[in-house]
């Protein structure tokens, strides 16, 4: 107990010595740390605007991806073999530029992230080009894919996209703005009902070329007609 109190004492008296020999620099210390106290404490240094950082290091420009993406389904499946069962994850993505450019992919893989990057790069390798017509679609299209079966119709500009489920995702990610849809089949699977619309999108036409089916349509009828007058009056 007497050691400690000894050394106690001599460390006051080392400290007390040190400030008498520099009053002045523990005086100017007091009043900095009593006036960064009262401003609210230390401040960090900024660095002005535009030079990121204080190396003067500059921003990092990051490009926007070319494609929205959305995962409509994700299942586990499972596969037997003879040493046991083996588990995978399959997913099913929907991809599109929101410009006239969708594409549905599928993938599996050992893990979930690397299920998605398979369907991706399938999705990229599946892409179609939509007709529209600002902002829909030029005509009535129907189309069948295993059970299931998909009816869109085009709408005025305003009317929206009425649609649910795979289909208003496909839809969306296409760019079309305006139209209406309906799931005709009985299943409610959304792989099939993706692909239906993928199916049905791929039978669109130009305007353009749609009002010469309809006149050469036209002119077949009447000239038909004229046949089977001709044909009733010998």
């Amino acid at each position: 107990m007497e050691e400690n109190n000894k050394e106690q004492k001599t460390e006051v008296q080392n400290t007390e010595s040190k400030a008498s020999q520099n009053p002045g620099a523990s005086s100017e210390q007091k009043q900095s740390t009593d006036n960064r106290e009262q401003k609210g404490g230390f401040r960090r240094r900024r660095s002005p605007a535009g030079q990121g950082g204080r190396r003067g290091r500059k921003p990092i420009a990051r490009s926007k991806p070319e494609f929205a993406e959305q995962v409509v389904d994700l299942r586990r499946v499972v596969r037997v073999m003879g040493g046991g069962k083996r588990f995978r994850f399959r997913a099913t993505l929907i991809i599109g530029d929101k410009k006239g450019r969708v594409g549905v992919g599928m993938g599996k893989g050992a893990d979930v992230q690397q299920a998605i990057e398979k369907a991706k790069n399938r999705a990229k390798k599946a892409l179609i080009k939509v007709e529209m017509d600002k902002g829909t679609i030029p005509h009535e299209v129907t189309a069948k894919y295993s059970a299931a079966k998909v009816i869109i119709k085009p709408a005025k500009e305003g009317n929206g996209l009425v649609a649910g489920g795979p289909v208003r995702v496909v839809l969306s990610l296409a760019g079309v703005k305006d139209a209406t849809a309906k799931c005709l089949g009985r299943t409610s699977n959304k792989v099939t009902n993706a692909l239906a619309t993928i199916e049905a999108l791929k039978q669109l036409k130009p305007a353009k070329n749609r009002k010469q089916d309809v006149g050469n349509r036209n002119q077949d009828k009447t000239e038909n007609k004229t046949k089977e007058e001709a044909i009733l009056k010998s």
